[in-house]
């Protein structure tokens, strides 16, 4: 199946912008700001999600997950061939696994990851010969706003962390 139409950059920093302030305001909360949306073929939002490992205490509250399974829920299927999933952070590599497995059309990612991205960083799962399926990957949209907010949020992480004491673990 072929993937979906490309969305103009118009729209995708539509909706990176938003996005990037959902990001901001799961930061604020606590969480690693990551935010994801799925969007169908016309670039209207099937399901959104943002970090939920903390609030949620759950090892697969990554935005992605929580944005494909809203989206799954709203279309009654679990294959996306003609959507795109835009997301501020490259992919992990259980995220890239399950955007494989709902052969998502597309994905556009804002920050690369050099550390733990799947999709280009670290390894890329989208090109890799156990690949059933091949989505079309973008990256770098609104590229430098997301790796700020993702710096200073770890920044500002790991100074409140130096500060508390020590519980002698």
């Amino acid at each position: 199946m072929r993937p979906p139409a490309p969305l103009p950059l118009s729209c995708q920093q539509f909706w990176m912008a938003r996005l990037l302030r959902m990001a901001q305001r799961a930061g604020e909360a606590g969480e690693i700001p990551v935010a994801a949306v799925v969007l169908d073929g016309a670039g209207h939002a099937l399901g959104w999600g943002t970090n939920r490992r903390q609030s949620q205490q759950d090892p697969l509250g990554h935005a992605e997950l929580v944005a494909l399974s809203q989206a799954a829920r709203l279309i009654h299927d679990w294959r996306f061939n003609a959507c795109t999933l835009l997301v501020t952070l490259e992919p992990c590599p259980m995220c890239a696994g399950a955007l494989i497995q709902a052969r998502m059309g597309r994905v556009v990612f804002a920050a690369g990851d050099a550390k733990r991205g799947a999709l280009g960083g670290c390894l890329n799962l989208a090109t890799h010969p156990s690949a059933h399926h091949h989505m079309e990957v973008m990256a770098g949209v609104r590229e430098q706003e997301a790796r700020e907010l993702l710096e200073s949020w770890f920044r500002r992480r790991r100074r409140a962390q130096a500060i508390e004491p020590s519980s002698g673990d």
